[in-house]
């Protein structure tokens, strides 16, 4: 079954991929083995996060409309909030984006964070290897946007766009340790707000340190979504940070961090929150340590 599927997806069949997604997701049987069996791909992850509020959905929206000005396909996979009762998304599909969801060059996908702490899907590293046989030019995966836990798409996007606001002064310091790791470019959205060029000139500033010990310097754009403003530049910013890596050991990084992640979740996948639940509801064990104990 799988392997029908996949020669559907090679094809552009945007059914059989929603399948397939739906399978991995579920943990269909026979999925692991035809994750081993998937041909290499060097279709490129851009991973786009940053605080809630910053406008990382708008920027998204306008990064689809001018990779597909450019006569180029991509998928998108927009990872929602979910409730911490029932693991559902609590936004669903990104109404911002609603004018591309029947355009044939871009696949929209919303999955939850089904209680993740990094801001993505469990299943996020699955997914994303299935949308590179598929035959698009760009992936992009738009977070939550949950603070210092986001680090977490550091380990799957090639590229890594952290999108902040000039009033978040206070939040960059906060954040600085987590942001300055994962950033490769920065954009300073709404950058038509006051104190956005000082706003600018202060996170450079505090980017400037490492400048001495990379090669790659991590640019700064300013944009302003809304309107469309920057967003050329950030896509030059983009294509040259992806052939950057391409002579950086960053790529095997990567591969270590994805593969770290996948045993991670192997290893926990008899145990889950609603588990857990349906344990402490079974054995009234209010002391959660001696629950631990036994697993």
């Amino acid at each position: 079954m799988f392997q029908q599927l996949l020669q559907q997806i090679q094809k552009d069949d945007v059914k059989s991929l929603a399948r397939c997604i739906s399978l991995i997701e579920n943990e269909h049987e026979g999925y692991e083995t035809f994750l081993q069996q998937l041909p290499s791909s060097s279709t490129k992850i851009i991973g786009i996060t940053g605080p809630p509020g910053a406008g990382k959905s708008t920027l998204t929206d306008v990064l689809i409309g001018e990779i597909i000005a450019q006569q180029k396909k991509v998928a998108v996979v927009c990872i929602d909030p979910s409730s911490p009762f029932n693991l559902g998304a609590l936004l669903g599909d990104r109404i911002r984006m609603s004018e591309w969801y029947n355009n044939p060059n871009v696949y929209i996908r919303s999955l939850a964070t089904r209680g993740s702490l990094g801001g993505l899907h469990p299943k996020i590293i699955e997914i994303t290897d299935v949308l590179k046989v598929a035959n698009f030019d760009y992936i992009i995966v738009e977070t939550v946007g949950v603070g210092q836990s986001e680090i977490e798409i550091a380990g799957l996007a090639d590229t890594t766009i952290v999108v902040v606001v000039p009033e978040a002064g206070d939040e960059v310091q906060t954040m600085k340790a987590g942001l300055m790791e994962i950033a490769d470019i920065f954009v300073v959205n709404k950058a038509d707000r006051p104190d956005a060029d000082t706003f600018v000139k202060n996170l450079r500033q505090m980017l400037a340190p490492s400048f001495a010990q990379k090669q790659y310097h991590i640019p700064v754009i300013k944009t302003i979504a809304s309107q469309k403003q920057g967003i050329n530049e950030l896509v030059e910013k983009i294509i040259a940070h992806q052939q950057h890596i391409q002579t950086s050991d960053k790529k095997y990084w990567l591969l270590a961090e994805k593969a770290y992640q996948l045993i991670q979740h192997k290893r926990m996948n008899n145990i889950s929150k609603k588990f857990l639940k349906e344990q402490i509801e079974k054995t009234a064990e209010t002391n959660i340590y001696r629950l631990i104990e036994k697993y």
